[in-house]
């Protein structure tokens, strides 16, 4: 094997290891926490998010994966949240971030521990405890609602709810599929949420279409909404990752009663 591809092979083993990416996700979650103090927020919807967790008990808490990093900086940590991870090296450096804010996680894809995620995260919603997806999964398409989410909403009566931030400055990474931004320190930034979804549990394939477009379309427009306010272009939606980056798919939806 030549010398180039050797080197390739163990850089990657190497980015893989189990030490390495908890390094990775432990600078992330410093600089999350810093970005976090050292912004002025404006915070839009937050209070009735969690009012609708207080009066439901648990819910459907979603965000696009170019806008994953600072989500869990406004977790209000007395209720518990498990989060649905990819059980790919990608995805261990996920829950390494999200678990260092305090919340559980649960690692499973559509091709890997699939129906075992699905009851865990059924569980989780019956017993009161919120759980959070990233509904374009790591492969896209970008900013695009999967149905996973709405299998839950529907199954269990919780309602769905989306947020998203912008921060003025930041940097968008424009080459990758999600169009991840990259916040800077001491900024002003803005914090949405969408309204409640509910799924009736009669609902046909129509209707639940209807409502996975409301939703989708709504998180979108407090996106690029929050990025014109602070004077960044529009990410587009619909990207997808290249075939060496796809690891997982986030559509966790095997029939589970």
């Amino acid at each position: 094997m030549p010398l180039r591809k050797r080197l390739k092979k163990f850089l990657k083993s190497w980015l893989q290891s189990p030490i390495v990416l908890n390094i990775i996700s432990t600078v992330f979650y410093h600089y999350a926490c810093l970005v976090g103090k050292t912004t002025k927020w404006q915070i839009k919807g937050l209070t009735q998010m969690n009012a609708t967790w207080e009066k439901e008990g648990s819910f459907i808490f979603i965000g696009w994966h170019g806008r994953a990093m600072m989500l869990p900086y406004f977790w209000d940590k007395k209720h518990p949240m498990n989060a649905l991870v990819s059980l790919h090296h990608d995805g261990r450096m996920i829950a390494g971030l999200l678990e260092k804010f305090g919340m559980k996680t649960i690692g499973g894809s559509s091709t890997e521990n699939s129906k075992s995620a699905a009851i865990d995260l059924m569980r989780s919603l019956k017993k009161g405890e919120a759980i959070a997806i990233i509904p374009d999964g790591p492969k896209g398409p970008s900013m695009t609602l999967s149905k996973s989410a709405l299998y839950f909403a529907q199954k269990t009566g919780k309602p769905i709810i989306g947020a998203t931030y912008s921060v003025k400055g930041s940097k968008i990474l424009q080459k990758s599929w999600d169009s991840m931004l990259l916040p800077p320190l001491f900024s002003k930034g803005i914090f949405a949420t969408t309204e409640a979804f509910y799924i009736p549990k009669g609902a046909q394939e129509d209707e639940i279409e209807k409502i996975r477009h409301n939703i989708e379309a709504q998180l979108n427009r407090l996106t690029w909404e929050a990025d014109k306010s602070l004077g960044l272009p529009p990410v587009p939606q619909g990207k997808k990752a290249k075939k060496r980056y796809i690891s997982q798919d986030t559509e966790t939806t095997p029939n589970v009663h």
